[in-house]
């Protein structure tokens, strides 16, 4: 059954992740996996994240006895688990980008349940944000790493991008630069 599996060294990012949307789940708490290590799962782990950030889907509700559950314990504003290289976090919701409140969010199955996460159209938009507004080259190369390996709506990243200001429309055109350079050399 999923789940039941209990955190160990070798649990991996994904598996922790999934583990811990499956209990809060079983809570009654909705929440979806977003940041660096969206990035992670989506780059096969090229880029390496230790923090999942999870964000609250509707209410928020207080997850002291899903994570306790799970052998976690509170340190400051993470959840850390002694057998766990990874570190969790719930920063605020809801999960949102210029155009508005997202509602629709990727699935994955793993032996450890079901995980909810950002798409890779949203990942790279959240990453993008970070480029766009505090001119964090890292998130521009997540950015495109993620765009490299997974199917996006380029167009409505433009149009978002565009509409932020000041720097969006610059910084959409050196993504957009950076991306096809990438996929011209994959098919290179």
């Amino acid at each position: 059954m999923s789940g039941t599996r209990a955190i160990d060294e070798g649990t991996s990012l994904e598996e922790v992740a999934a583990l811990v949307c499956t209990t809060l789940e079983s809570h009654d708490i909705s929440v979806v996996l977003s940041g660096g290590a969206v990035v992670s799962i989506y780059s096969n782990d090229e880029y390496v994240s230790y923090d999942l950030d999870f964000v609250p889907i509707g209410l928020a509700r207080k997850v002291d006895g899903a994570m306790e559950s799970l052998g976690f314990e509170k340190d400051g504003r993470h959840w850390r688990h002694r057998h766990s290289r990874f570190w969790v976090e719930f920063p605020a919701g809801p999960v949102a980008f210029g155009e508005g409140t997202i509602h629709e969010f990727a699935e994955r199955e793993t032996p450890m349940g079901r995980l909810r996460l950002l798409r890779p159209t949203d990942c790279v938009m959240d990453r993008l944000t970070w480029f766009i507004h505090a001119a964090d080259r890292q998130c521009l190369d997540q950015a495109v790493q993620v765009a490299s390996l997974h199917p996006i709506d380029l167009p409505r990243i433009e149009r978002w991008a565009k509409r932020e200001r000041p720097h969006g429309p610059e910084r959409f055109e050196e993504f957009a630069r950076q991306l096809r350079e990438s996929q011209n050399r994959s098919r290179a």
